[in-house]
């Protein structure tokens, strides 16, 4: 059965860093583009970064770039969001996904609490 599992949120101060990990299990992540989301109290979700299918390319919405940086470790099958000088609008809920855009037979992790905050 295919799974994404999300970890690695928790509550960080504004400049400070968080490494969110998406173990995936019951497929290769290698076959499927990788998009990480959030969701903000209020906000529709929306997409932070993407990596493609191939893994050789990647994107950032304008928000994070320079910030956030998308990488995959293929031995354990698991995409990394690395985040840095977090901001207090980077608060949300982080979802991975099987793809890039919301689709209908998109999968979703459980998702991951994000809180930047003094």
């Amino acid at each position: 059965q295919l799974q994404l599992v999300e970890s690695g949120g928790g509550l960080v101060q504004p400049g400070g860093s968080l490494r969110l990990s998406c173990a995936a299990s019951g497929f290769t992540l290698d076959n499927y583009a990788i998009g990480w989301f959030r969701q903000a109290p209020g906000k529709e979700r929306e997409g932070v970064s993407c990596r493609s299918s191939t893994g050789n390319k990647t994107s950032y919405a304008a928000s994070v770039k320079g910030r956030f940086t998308i990488s995959t470790d293929n031995a354990k099958n698991t995409v990394y969001l690395q985040m840095n000088s977090l901001k207090p609008e980077d608060t949300g809920i982080y979802y991975c996904a099987t793809s890039c855009v919301i689709l209908v037979t998109t999968k979703w992790g459980q998702g991951t609490q994000v809180t930047v905050s003094s």
